[in-house]
């Protein structure tokens, strides 16, 4: 037998450094997968967030002529669809993105408020983040149960208690996530402040959707870390 060469590692020791390297790697396709699955990527950002833009700037610009900032708001969500159908890619985002402003210029058009084009996504909250703290209730973490069906898991992570609480306090993050828009953007609707509404709705769009997944991703890893 020979001596083992000092300056080759056991294969069965892994150094340091392939181990951050390691979790580098994972950390960075981690939060790749989850802008690009949960939202398209950067694209996703920009079909959801410019018709809402542009509808304030139209109607702040126009001396508050609510149709034509309607028009303008439907019209780019419509360009925007037929770009992506031309080059045939996803419209899983931009299709949602376009129905809710669908939804909601339908809304003020029929108001005749400014400020009610951004009703529809207060309820939307509401609803969010009533279900998650009901499924926290009831020991059944929205959470859990996503992720669960992403990774083909199912539910059998309610028989391990460790990881129902992660679940339930990544959970709990969202819930901070729709409250914290309810509370912002309610008093500002009741205001009729529509353009601090509009500024205020990209802010706490999808910044604040990616910074919450980010701290979701954070909380969920060391659990399930140990888990594989």
């Amino acid at each position: 037998m020979t001596a083992a060469d000092p300056a080759q590692p056991e294969e069965d020791e892994p150094t340091l450094h392939e181990g951050l390297e390691h979790e580098t790697i994972e950390d960075v396709q981690a939060e790749k997968a989850l802008l690009a699955k949960a939202i398209g990527g950067w694209r996703g950002l920009f079909d959801s967030g410019a018709p809402a833009a542009l509808f304030v700037i139209a109607y702040l610009v126009t001396d508050s002529n609510l149709s034509l900032a309607i028009w303008i708001a439907v019209g780019t969500g419509a360009l925007v669809l037929m770009w992506r159908l031309i080059r045939r890619e996803s419209l899983q985002q931009v299709l949602a993105g376009f129905a809710g402003v669908a939804v909601s210029a339908f809304v003020a058009s029929r108001t005749g408020r400014a400020e009610d084009f951004f009703l529809p996504g207060l309820i939307t909250n509401i609803a969010y983040g009533t279900a998650f703290v009901v499924s926290i209730a009831i020991r059944w973490p929205l959470i859990g149960v996503v992720v669960g069906l992403l990774t083909s898991g199912g539910t059998s992570w309610r028989h391990d208690p460790p990881l129902r609480r992660a679940y339930a306090a990544a959970s709990w993050v969202w819930v901070g996530v729709f409250l914290g828009r309810l509370v912002v953007q309610v008093p500002l609707y009741l205001a009729g402040a529509v353009g601090a509404l509009g500024a205020a709705r990209i802010v706490m769009g999808w910044p604040l959707f990616l910074a919450a997944a980010y701290v979701t991703y954070r909380i969920l890893k060391p659990t399930l870390s140990v888990r594989r």
